[in-house]
């Protein structure tokens, strides 16, 4: 079953049933402030740990729904123009070249160079223009600098972008939108006022294992159950990068690799790589693999 691109699943565990038909499992309150957004048409801000699934709803939204995801990954020194629209200026002075004596002296031609021919659409401007046809994830938002998040602020309060050559493009309708922070810096309350909030955490034993086996359902019940206890059990440790359930899901893929069909120490010990991502955490898991083997 799916959502149509217009409308709602009509209750929580609707929802939630939906989403797990997608390859998603969602607690009762991340199904809450889904359906909510998708009713509201608001933009759904989801924070929590590295892994655990924040990135993945919007595009399981985005199957479910039928609709074209647009991702805006943010980093550090990410600008306007680089999430909104460039000119191809390489291809504005081959066709300049091109161009005779007279044309060149003709104003309208040199401003026909600042049209649609020559835009090149980055992530915000097509989903704009792909409107209620689009999931919008923006992805790692708290990577962007304040700048940058203040331009979000009239974006996603209004749906609209002013290009100066161009004019006014306005969304015929509202995408679904998606942002994600791992925080690594506080978000301002402006930004938070324009979006739902919920914060993910890390599922519970029962949860994770009912992940695993929606995800990798080749996996025995047993090797589900040791490898869910013992990432636990890692999370409980000191270490720098707690795994996540992606690398929960990375761990059970990488014994599947190898043909184990246990975890003991020594298949621990060898596939570490695939849950610990940190030279400092391996070194002290490595050194007392027992702590995490039952």
């Amino acid at each position: 079953m799916t959502v149509s691109s217009s409308g709602a699943p009509e209750s929580v565990p609707d929802l939630q049933n939906q989403l797990r038909g997608v390859g998603y499992l969602a607690d009762r309150g991340l199904g809450t402030a889904t359906l909510i957004a998708l009713r509201l048409g608001r933009p759904l801000l989801l924070e929590g740990e590295v892994g655990v699934g924040k990135t993945e709803l919007a595009k399981c939204l985005a199957k479910l729904t039928g609709r074209q995801l647009i991702r805006l990954q943010c980093y550090e020194g990410i600008d306007t123009h680089q999430a909104l629209y460039e000119w191809d200026y390489a291809r504005q002075m081959l066709h300049v070249r091109a161009l005779s004596e007279h044309e060149l002296a003709d104003s309208d031609t040199i401003g026909g160079l600042y049209n649609e021919e020559f835009l090149l659409e980055r992530p915000l401007l097509q989903a704009v223009r792909a409107g209620s046809n689009a999931v919008l994830l923006i992805d790692e938002v708290d990577r962007a600098d304040d700048e940058f998040e203040a331009f979000l602020l009239e974006l996603l309060s209004d749906f609209q972008i002013t290009i100066p050559e161009v004019g006014t493009v306005a969304a015929e309708g509202r995408p679904i939108v998606i942002l994600t922070s791992n925080r690594t810096r506080e978000l301002h309350d402006a930004l938070k006022r324009r979006c739902l909030y919920h914060w993910i955490g890390y599922p519970t034993v029962a949860e994770e294992v009912d992940i695993v086996h929606l995800r990798a359902p080749e996996v025995t019940a047993a090797l589900a159950q040791s490898v869910v206890d013992a990432v636990h059990r890692l999370r409980d440790m000191d270490l720098a990068k707690p795994p996540g359930v992606a690398e929960t899901l990375d761990w059970v893929h990488a014994l599947g690799a190898i043909g184990a069909d246990d975890l003991d120490g020594q298949t621990a010990t060898d596939t570490l790589g695939s849950v610990i991502k940190d030279r400092d955490d391996l070194d002290l898991v490595t050194s007392d693999v027992s702590r995490v083997i039952d």
